[in-house]
């Protein structure tokens, strides 16, 4: 009753229905994998807000040479809560416009701390509104503290887009928080990541508003899983549901689809 699946147009319908399973499960694995990932982030951010702080160069470390920067951070140090010492250099502050907390548009603070082995960590102080004129008008920046500071923080990779480093107004200004493209405007090494400012000593000026950790949405990437492998079984029941059908209307009694009708073994469908 099921030799007709042995013809040329069924193996046809069969390989089509087998790739499209296989391409649904190689993209529910790619959402499986994309769901780990960013678990991991989850749980990294989470363990940073109960971990102590561990000393910078012990997660990463700075480029040899002036006006570059170190390293990518590894995936697993990302989120890891950090401590460095050294001394803020507000002359080459860096401001990150067109940046959004608490639906405002603004500018994020990058500041390089000068380490005791000359070598630098953009230390992202934090968002401040616009100055007058419009969103994309400098800001009054509030003042370093002098001397020696502390600074803890989390341990970020670079934003995948490097963006331009320009000087506007005496202020290097740019869209990404990007080290590599930053460094050449620095007079000396500089890590790879970067440090989120989480507290100071001395403490920071209360003018800056703290940037929100934000967990990622890993649900979202298990509900395509879910999504794409249901949609590869539907497939496979589709072609079987197809299948039977047409061995149905084989039978005497049914109507195959020449219309040909099996009842009377000889007589046309509609005569």
């Amino acid at each position: 009753m099921y030799r007709f699946l042995l013809t040329p147009r069924w193996l046809g319908y069969l390989a089509l229905a087998l790739a499209g399973a296989l391409v649904m499960v190689q993209l529910g694995n790619w959402q499986l994998d994309r769901y780990r990932q960013r678990s991991a982030i989850n749980e990294r951010i989470d363990a940073a807000a109960v971990q102590a702080p561990v000393p910078l160069p012990s997660v990463a470390a700075p480029a040899a040479v002036p006006g570059t920067a170190g390293a990518t951070p590894a995936d697993t140090a990302t989120w890891t809560r950090v401590a460095a010492v050294g001394r803020y250099d507000s002359a080459n502050e860096v401001l990150v416009r067109s940046r959004t907390v608490q639906s405002r548009v603004g500018f994020e603070v990058l500041t390089p701390l000068v380490l005791a082995d000359g070598s630098a960590v953009l230390v992202d102080r934090g968002w401040i509104p616009p100055g007058a004129g419009g969103a994309i008008a400098q800001p009054q920046v509030p003042p370093t503290p002098a001397g020696e500071v502390t600074v803890t923080g989390l341990l970020r990779q670079p934003e995948p887009m490097s963006g331009l480093v320009t000087r506007r107004d005496g202020k290097l200004e740019t869209r990404r928080i990007a080290p590599a493209a930053i460094a050449a405007e620095l007079p000396y090494p500089i890590y790879g990541g970067y440090v989120l400012l989480q507290a100071q000593d001395p403490a920071g000026d209360p003018a800056f508003v703290a940037i929100p950790v934000r967990h990622e949405n890993s649900w979202q990437n298990g509900g395509y899983v879910v999504q794409w492998w249901a949609f590869a079984a539907m497939t496979l029941v589709g072609f079987g549901w197809l299948a039977r059908r047409e061995a149905r209307g084989r039978r005497p009694g049914g109507r195959d689809q020449s219309g040909v009708h099996d009842q009377s073994g000889d007589r046309l469908a509609g005569r």
